[in-house]
This record gives structure tokens, C-alpha cells and sequence, in this order.
């Protein structure tokens, strides 16, 4: 699994096919089909490592062999998904899904991708049918992606209860047990959201995101000393955080620092 910052600061599950299906290879020898299949696992390999280019470069090569084969398809909307082009994402998600209805796996990347394009609607569509799937063995991810949804559609209700759901299913999921903190302050459930973050910020005290949304709670409670400890350790965490591209980093950063103009106006 890779997780999808986007520009809201929820984290999008986006998930590997990991080879479950197998390939379509009419009309080319074995040896070709093994080499497509060499290149389309180096393409996964290199997705794992966030090395989005070079991972085109190897899905390419297996498309041009295998053009109907829904993993590569899958792969190269994670990749095209990794370098922001959000179009050519989903046309290769669409097609993944197209090839093989029963995909759960793409049906739940293409809908991480319609939260990364801001379409709350057509990613619940999707969403919904994966978590509908009986045989789909990971459904708090796309539950997870369906209380994300549900949550920038600003129906605060429904994103806690796919939340939670999610959350029964694996109650460890730091990606559900953030959004859930995230869609309980937006509701006004302000007790609940500290619980949740102050958890969070116990199992990774130094995670600059856990830190700013604490931060915003403590605000609201108006509990002023904790909310700027909080900020501030959001701030300077920012700065030591290798797993944040720059833009996430600086979006953190300034949200912090809007808190805190808050909190001292």
C-alpha cells in the first residue's frame, strides 16, 4: 500500500495489485510475455520505492506487449498517479476496471484517484460498489478512501460511520484513525477528536501532521498552552520530516502557523 497525500491533508489508500491476476498475452511468445511480465514487476518495484518515472518507463514496455493486460493498466494509473497527472490516471484505472469488473484492487485505486481530482461523487460510486464486494480481502481501505469522501463532501455523519467501520475491521489504521479525528472536529465532537489525536500523537509524538491537528483541538477546547506546544512541535517537526514532499511540508507548516495567529490574534 501507498499513501496518497493530497492537498487537504488526508491521506488517499492507494494499493499495489501485487500479481493477483494473470496476464493477457495473446499473440506474443513466452519469451515475450516474460519480459513484459519482468518489466511490469520492476515497474511495481520501483512505484514501491516512489520512483514514479522509472516506473513508467518499465510499464510502457509492458503495455506495448501486454495492452490488455488490467495489472499493467492498474500500474501505470499509480504511476501516472505518482507524477500528478491525474488524467491519465484515471483513464488507466477506468481501463483496469474495464478489462476486469471484479478488480476490486483498481476499483479502489481509481477511486483514490476521482479524491485526488476533487470529484467527491464519482469516487463514492466507485467506493461504494469495492465495499459492496464480499471477496475484496482489504475493505477498510476503500472504506477508508469512501469516510475521506464523504468527509470533503462536508457529510461529516456518513464519513464517521465508514470510519469506524473501517476502523473495526482494523483498528490500528492510523490513516482511518486520522480522518475519523479529522471528520469529529469538523462535526463539533471536540472530546472525541482529542482522544483520537492524543492517541496518535502518543504512538508517533514526532509526526508533524498528528501535531497540527492535536494543536487545532486544544484551540477549540481552548486550551491554550497544549494547542501552542503543539503548533510550534508541528513547525519545527516539519523541518526533520523526510516523508513529506515539500509541498505537504509547507502546507503543514503555514496551517500551523494560521493556528497559531489564531490563538494569539
Amino acid at each position: 500500500m501507498r499513501l496518497f497525500p493530497s492537498k487537504t491533508l488526508c491521506w488517499i489508500c492507494i494499493l499495489l495489485c501485487l500479481a493477483m491476476l494473470s496476464a493477457c498475452a495473446v499473440g506474443i511468445s513466452p519469451d515475450q510475455k516474460k519480459q513484459a511480465i519482468a518489466a511490469r514487476n520492476l515497474g511495481e518495484a520501483y512505484i514501491g520505492d516512489g520512483n514514479y518515472t522509472a516506473a513508467l518507463a518499465e510499464l510502457l514496455k509492458a503495455k506495448a506487449l501486454l495492452p490488455n493486460d488490467p495489472i499493467v493498466h492498474n500500474d501505470l494509473g499509480l504511476a501516472y498517479l505518482g507524477k500528478e497527472k491525474i488524467e491519465f490516471a484515471i483513464f488507466h484505472l477506468k481501463k483496469a476496471v474495464q478489462l476486469s469488473p471484479d478488480y476490486a484492487i483498481a476499483k479502489n485505486n481509481l477511486g483514490g484517484a476521482y479524491l485526488v481530482q476533487k470529484d467527491w461523487d464519482a469516487a463514492i460510486s466507485v467506493l461504494l460498489d469495492v465495499t459492496d464486494d464480499v471477496l475484496y480481502l482489504t475493505p477498510h481501505f476503500s472504506l477508508t478512501n469512501l469516510g475521506i469522501a464523504y468527509y470533503e463532501k462536508g457529510d461529516y455523519a456518513q464519513a464517521e460511520h465508514y470510519l469506524r467501520k473501517a476502523l473495526s475491521l482494523e483498528p490500528d489504521f492510523l490513516v482511518a484513525q486520522y480522518n475519523l479525528g479529522r471528520a469529529c472536529m469538523a462535526a463539533g465532537k471536540l472530546d472525541e477528536a482529542r482522544m483520537i489525536f492524543e492517541e496518535m500523537t502518543e504512538k508517533d509524538p514526532k509526526n508533524p501532521a498528528f501535531l497540527l491537528e492535536i494543536g487545532r483541538v486544544y484551540r477549540r477546547l481552548g486550551d491554550t498552552q497544549n494547542a501552542v506546544l503543539a503548533l510550534r512541535g508541528a513547525i519545527e517537526r516539519v523541518r526533520t520530516a523526510r516523508h513529506l514532499t515539500p509541498d505537504i511540508a509547507t502546507e503543514i507548516a503555514d496551517a500551523a502557523v494560521a493556528e497559531l495567529d489564531q490563538t494569539y490574534p
